[in-house]
């Protein structure tokens, strides 16, 4: 029995045997989700417009519980951007990622860094909601920044089956510089972030523009 050729050695000879016939092949990344900060699947080819590979971890706490949950895939460039996304609606509604995006085969395999949120309050104040099948919600309260959030954030997305919900409360400053089109995992859902609008929270009354 010949011996098995090793994942690495087979991404890297498909890839050198791409490039000398010029054959244009797809990228291939790992594909999974669990819970936890890391997650294990299996590699898959991905769609043809899609030439990233994608890693995120995700910590949620919703209504007092927290929850940690990794993510990895296919994605476009145009909507991949490596960083962090974190919102603090209230003490109960907490959401902050970290992802990864890198263009080569495989690349996505090793796993994430802990993503680490300071829960310290810093003394800013955002006007704070959220709600679903609606693309905005009005704030009828506020909300404490904590860590590194220093704007307030107006949200709006999708979750997995294509629901809209709408969001406002504390975020960092990378949180403003979202890309349209940006994956948050939380728990089972996969949100995507279409719409992010941010300003300073020193500006902490009224509704974040």
């Amino acid at each position: 029995m010949k011996p098995s050729m090793k994942p690495e050695t087979f991404l890297l000879a498909s890839a050198l045997l791409c490039t000398l016939l010029g054959l244009g092949c797809s990228l291939s990344c790992e594909l999974c989700v669990s819970d936890g900060p890391n997650c294990n699947g299996k590699l898959q080819t991905c769609a043809p417009d899609e030439d990233s590979c994608i890693v995120v971890v995700t910590e949620s706490n919703r209504k007092g519980s927290l929850a940690v949950t990794s993510y990895k895939g296919c994605a476009k460039s145009s909507k991949c951007e490596s960083g962090s996304f974190t919102i603090t609606v209230n003490t109960e509604n907490q959401l902050g990622s970290k992802r990864r995006c890198c263009q080569d085969d495989g690349c996505n395999q090793d796993p994430m860094p802990a993503f680490v949120r300071n829960h310290t309050e810093n003394g800013l104040r955002c006007p704070s909601c959220i709600t679903a099948f609606t693309e905005t919600c009005t704030s009828t309260q506020e909300t404490v920044c904590v860590g590194e959030e220093t704007h307030c954030v107006a949200v709006s997305g999708l979750t997995q089956p294509g629901i809209k919900f709408a969001a406002q409360g504390c975020g960092t400053e990378t949180t403003c510089h979202s890309k349209p089109g940006t994956l948050v995992p939380s728990g089972s859902r996969l949100l995507t972030i279409k719409k992010t609008s941010c300003r300073p929270s020193s500006q902490a009354s009224g509704k974040a523009e």
